[in-house]
């Protein structure tokens, strides 16, 4: 298998990304945007994204969208960073495989292919790019997720197997979701149907392998790779940007990020890793950090004490707030007091419990909560809803809900 250092000076530069997808496994947050929008740090994921395959050379970019595709539309418009964005739609969400095969017009030979809601570094992506001479290749990665993410066996250079929901624990290589492509893999595609509502893309992958097993190449790579597949997962995400520095805002001190525009009183403490993006506002007496990625536009109120948490864009947190491994979207109003002690936690996503979570709660986007509101560990509010004051929220409440004492 090819090392991650393995270079040929044949950069691709067209690539494919795929941001049509829900991401139901992070509801309440992707009611009203999709995956590839939530944040990372104080950006979209899909941001982090495009910025790996910018800073490899590419030049011609290609989004796939489909579930809230306007909110992706909106927010890039026709090109990012100077490069322009082509979009194909995916009308239904049919799988990876599908959604590719809607950019079938678009780049002409070989290309690139990333996920639009995982976050990978730029040498990967790179790596993958400079090693691809046949029909596709794919970056492997080692450890313990061969189970969540799909199996892969080797031989040599050579990809010879995708299990995509391994029985066995035995696997260690799994697939990172960073691909090179030529032309083929469309003829594939094409030759395929949607069976049990999907076409996987591995699919396709592994009728490559099977017409010619020298026809998929393998590139390892141990350089950083990361996937938010549950609510909670936003949290680990962006500590990790934040310890790597990963972030748009200006250096003030150390790890301290703040954005030029941003409003940091004197009396206020922020302790790194943490950033203020722009126009954000922390008053006096409040102490962010460490691991909090505060969104533009963002305030936090005076006296507040905030760790490990992400706050999007134009959320309010009252004065006087406790809260630690939160995830607030955007345009919440927060009410003076909020407790949010933090996990561990059992939470319940669509009918699964999650037991031992280290999550205080998500508010999902535009929730209003009144003075004096505690979160319990594990606490999730769907958007739109509003909590009266001195409410205790457990476990699960409803869009458009409104709950008083």
């Amino acid at each position: 298998m090819s090392d991650v250092s393995t270079t040929s000076g044949n950069q691709l530069s067209s690539a494919v990304v795929l941001a049509a997808g829900e991401g139901v496994r992070l509801r309440p947050l992707t009611a009203n945007r999709p995956k590839p929008m939530l944040p990372a740090g104080t950006r979209p994921i899909l941001e982090h994204v495009l910025n790996a395959l910018i800073d490899t050379g590419v030049d011609d970019i290609h989004l796939v969208v489909g579930y809230q595709a306007n909110r992706v539309r909106s927010h890039f418009g026709p090109t990012y960073r100077e490069i322009p964005i082509t979009y194909h739609t995916q009308t239904n969400q049919l799988g990876s495989g599908h959604a590719l095969l809607q950019a079938r017009d678009g780049p002409e030979g070989s290309f690139l292919l990333v996920n639009g809601d995982q976050i990978v570094d730029h040498r990967i992506v790179e790596a993958v790019g400079e090693a691809h001479a046949d029909a596709a290749t794919l970056a492997v990665v080692e450890g313990p997720e061969a189970a969540d993410y799909g199996a892969v066996s080797v031989d040599g250079d050579d990809v010879t197997e995708l299990v995509e929901q391994p029985a066995s624990g035995e696997f260690r290589l799994f697939n990172a979701g960073v691909y090179a492509f030529s032309q083929r893999i469309f003829e594939v595609l094409e030759t395929l149907s949607v069976e049990r509502g999907e076409l996987p893309l591995t699919d396709a992958i592994q009728r490559l392998i099977a017409a010619d097993e020298h026809s998929v190449g393998g590139v390892r790579t141990d350089h950083f790779w990361i996937d938010a597949t549950h609510p909670w997962d936003l949290l680990s995400l962006s500590r990790e940007l934040l310890s790597r520095g990963w972030v748009d805002a200006p250096a003030i001190d150390g790890d301290i990020y703040v954005d030029d525009t941003a409003h940091v009183h004197p009396e206020a403490t922020l302790v790194g890793p943490v950033v203020v993006d722009s126009d954000a506002v922390i008053e006096a007496g409040a102490v962010v950090g460490p691991y909090a990625a505060i969104g533009a536009s963002a305030t936090v109120g005076s006296g507040s004490v905030l760790q490990d948490v992400v706050v999007d864009t134009d959320t309010t947190i009252g004065p006087n707030t406790t809260a630690i491994e939160l995830v607030a979207g955007q345009g919440c109003e927060l009410g003076a007091g909020l407790t949010v002690a933090g996990g561990p936690a059992d939470v319940v996503l669509d009918d699964q419990v999650h037991g031992d979570v280290d999550l205080g709660g998500v508010l999902a986007d535009r929730v209003g909560l009144g003075g004096g509101v505690s979160l319990e560990p594990g606490a999730l509010v769907g958007p739109d809803a509003t909590v009266g004051e001195g409410v205790i929220v457990r476990g699960r409440i409803d869009a458009g809900s409104e709950v008083v004492r």
